[in-house]
């Protein structure tokens, strides 16, 4: 038994270069590209599948499946060349030959399945402005849109795009979140939940690397779900694992110094690549709460110049991270302007609580933050700022999913979020703002309405320029700042470390895993 053992042991170490192994705290909740709402979802539906398009680490628009497009003068007319040697993973359901390829009719049908009101995709939304699309052949696929939508061919790189063969969709049902098949560079081995998942090679993916040799390098990867981001810091640091992504407050300290560089201890042992990411942190406000202090433009904006967001930074995230002096949109967008947020201005959020006092007669104003646990120490911050204008701030803490469903619902007058970029266009971010996106149908979380606002943002979607677009975009930011709608707090940066002996992991801004290219020494 011993012998057997260790032969079992040594197996596993010679073989462990060609495994990259990493948790994932916050879990999984499907392997449906359909349903990948979430950034973790979406991470693994990276390995799994592929769409018409894809995007590289500078968020340029490449092909995949689509090796070449074009786009009528009207901008309403979408035609894709597919290309004919992509296969989706073998399964016995495919008869003799186990798997078969990619033809356009598979996009038919996984668009037709996205965006049907049984199946209820959370990313249905990425077709509202689609009018109806064909297979004209089996490499020729088009789409038609309702009205010009520039940003448009930026959504089709998102999984929720993601090309599925119809027979095993419908041979599993609703288990197809747990049975996935797609084109992707691995393909699923086994799921066991809050446990474990395991990807293997796919050795008929279609993409090589620059010099021609297949991809992925990798034979497998492997996820762990420990829940506790400690345990997981504790895990990385031993060695169990290759990767650690996000800087947290349990291990902040530990790992860097109090200036954002990585302490000596690790520096043998750990590699860490941090850049900007497309993630605005901010506080909410629910306008249509009956708070006199939620109600009211003086309240909110002594809370935007309450704080120090450069000191916030600095002593909560060692520098990880740029503070949001600008509007909503984050820095890396067109349509990011410095001079339309709010600075570090406390006697100016003094004088607005007093003059608040003076008009409303209310001696001790007084609002509830709602936050999840990975926050409360920005919300105490917040709190204690915020003391010294003569606001008084109550933080209350919530499961991430009860916050959530509060924010969507109108039940938290004043709540912590977070809005990352789905697609690469500053109106991803303005939509929240428009009126018709009311919650909890969309992603008006404040119910804001506003017609100039609505206005521009219709305006918006008839101009290509890019230039045009971005003043546009500015204005629209600026509309919403004015008001004070919300309390931007940073801008935040993708920070990921590694072992020494990971090569070619890269970074991107919207913090998408890509492991293609990822080998092990």
């Amino acid at each position: 038994m011993f012998f057997l053992f260790s032969c079992h042991n040594d197996a596993s170490k010679k073989n462990d270069h060609l495994v990259f192994r990493y948790n994932e705290y916050a879990n999984i909740n499907t392997l449906d590209p359909a349903f990948s709402r979430t950034l973790q979802d979406n991470s693994v539906s990276n390995q799994l599948y592929n769409g018409l398009l894809q995007l590289d680490n500078n968020l340029n628009l490449l092909p995949s499946i689509a090796k070449s497009w074009n786009v009528s003068q009207d901008g309403l007319i979408y035609t894709f060349n597919l290309r004919n040697d992509v296969y989706f993973h073998k399964h016995e359901l495919f008869g003799k030959d186990s798997t078969r390829t990619v033809v356009a009719k598979d996009f038919t049908y996984s668009l037709n399945r996205l965006r049907d009101e049984k199946i209820a995709a959370p990313g249905s939304w990425v077709l509202n402005k689609v009018d109806d699309f064909k297979a004209i052949n089996d490499t020729i696929f088009q789409i038609n849109l309702k009205q010009p939508f520039p940003a448009f061919i930026g959504l089709l790189a998102m999984k929720y795009c993601s090309v599925l063969p119809q027979e095993i969709v419908e041979h599993y049902g609703t288990d197809f979140r747990a049975n996935p098949i797609g084109t992707g560079p691995f393909k699923f081995k086994r799921w066991e939940e809050n446990i474990k998942l395991v990807f293997r090679k796919n050795e008929n993916y279609f993409e090589t690397d620059s010099v021609g040799n297949k991809l992925p390098y990798l034979e497998a990867v492997a996820l762990t779900f420990l829940p506790d981001k400690q345990s997981e810091f504790l895990q990385f640091a031993q060695g169990n694992i290759d990767y650690l992504s996000g800087l947290d407050a349990s291990y902040k300290d530990e790992l860097l110094t109090a200036d954002g560089k990585l302490r000596a201890k690790y520096n043998q042992s750990v590699d860490m690549i941090r850049g900007p990411y497309l993630n605005s942190e901010y506080l909410g406000f629910y306008l249509d709460s009956k708070s006199p202090e939620i109600q009211s433009e003086l309240i909110r904006k002594a809370i935007n110049y309450g704080f120090d967001r450069k000191k916030m930074m600095l002593y909560l995230r060692n520098g990880i991270g740029n503070p949001a002096n600008g509007g909503f949109i984050p820095k890396g967008l067109p349509g990011h302007d410095t001079s339309i947020g709010f600075s570090y201005k406390p006697q100016l959020a003094k004088q607005l609580v007093e003059q608040f006092k003076a008009e409303s007669g209310i001696s001790n104003p007084e609002i509830t933050l709602n936050t999840t646990s990975n926050y409360l120490s920005f919300c105490e911050f917040i709190q204690r700022e915020l003391e010294k204008t003569g606001l008084q701030i109550n933080v209350d803490v919530l499961p991430e999913a009860t916050l959530r469903s509060a924010r969507s619902n109108g039940k938290v007058d004043m709540f912590r979020s977070s809005w990352i970029a789905d697609y690469l266009d500053a109106e991803n971010y303005l939509s929240i703002f428009y009126s018709k996106n009311f919650a909890p149908g969309g992603s008006n979380y404040f119910h804001y309405k506003n017609d100039m606002f609505d206005s521009l943002y219709n305006k918006a979607f008839t101009i290509t320029d890019i230039e045009k677009r971005k003043h546009l975009y500015t204005k629209m930011d600026s509309l919403a700042m004015d008001k004070a709608l919300m309390v931007p707090l940073f801008y935040d940066e993708v920070v990921r470390f590694t072992r020494k002996n990971v090569k070619g992991l890269g970074i991107n801004p919207i913090n998408m895993l890509d492991l293609r290219y990822v080998s092990k020494d």
